[in-house]
């Protein structure tokens, strides 16, 4: 028991370590740091309007995706931090459920129009996998690598928020292989095409690499509460 709380208190502190270098920007950011934010309803946690201008509440939970829904057994799956990194990782299901897991309810932002609220998720911060991988000082953006083919990006001010989850559970029960079980990603200050489904791999990069939809005229930086949807 003593060494896995000693190895959590590493892990924690390589976290806080890999956030303070980006704290600066991550205040900056849209989602956190915008004077004038769109949208309407109380504010969240990082004083945004509680919905974002264009978005309707929805109780359900659409399923949207590239038309291919991979079944990616716990036994085979496995996701990777590679890229600009000094020390890539590879982690199999049972290395990342021994990881610092995290619960948090928030908040799912579609795109086309849809909000989903007071989600409540658990899973592990995508900070903590980053942390472990130790980026180099000069990576500035991640691009997230999926079972099925997809990609996107965010720059590392978006993923090192406290809130950016690799997740593993949704609503209380494992996370449904239709939305991108066994663990996906969610960005609740981005919009959701932004949190991959069916992560496998998460590539660090030094410069900006747009993926599967900024490439079609999908924003590359996604804030809801400046309706940015498109390029």
């Amino acid at each position: 028991m003593a060494a896995e709380n000693e190895r959590e208190e590493r892990i924690v502190e390589a976290r806080m370590k890999l956030r303070e270098r980006y704290l600066g920007k991550v205040r900056a950011t849209p989602g956190v740091g915008d004077a004038k934010p769109l949208g309407s309803g109380p504010k969240n946690r990082h004083g945004m309007p509680r919905l974002p201008p264009g978005q309707t509440i929805t109780k359900g939970w659409p399923v949207l995706d590239l038309g291919r829904t991979p079944n990616v057994p716990i036994s085979k799956w496995q996701l990777s931090v590679e890229g600009a990194v000094e020390e890539p990782v590879a982690l199999s299901w049972k290395e990342f459920l021994a990881l610092p897991q995290t619960k948090d309810v928030s908040d799912f932002h579609c795109v086309t129009t849809w909000s989903k609220l007071d989600v409540p998720w658990e899973g592990v911060q995508l900070s903590t996998v980053l942390a472990l991988a130790r980026p180099v000082q000069d990576a500035s953006h991640v691009v997230f690598h999926s079972y099925d083919g997809y990609t996107t990006n965010i720059p590392l001010e978006e993923a090192l928020k406290d809130d950016v989850l690799l997740v593993h559970t949704a609503e209380g029960k494992p996370l449904p292989v239709e939305h991108g079980g066994p663990v996906r990603v969610i960005t609740p200050q981005l919009y959701a095409w932004k949190g991959a489904k069916w992560i496998q791999r998460i590539e660090v990069l030094t410069r900006d690499r747009p993926g599967y939809w900024e490439l079609r005229g999908y924003s590359n930086t996604a804030h809801p509460w400046r309706d940015d949807r498109y390029s």
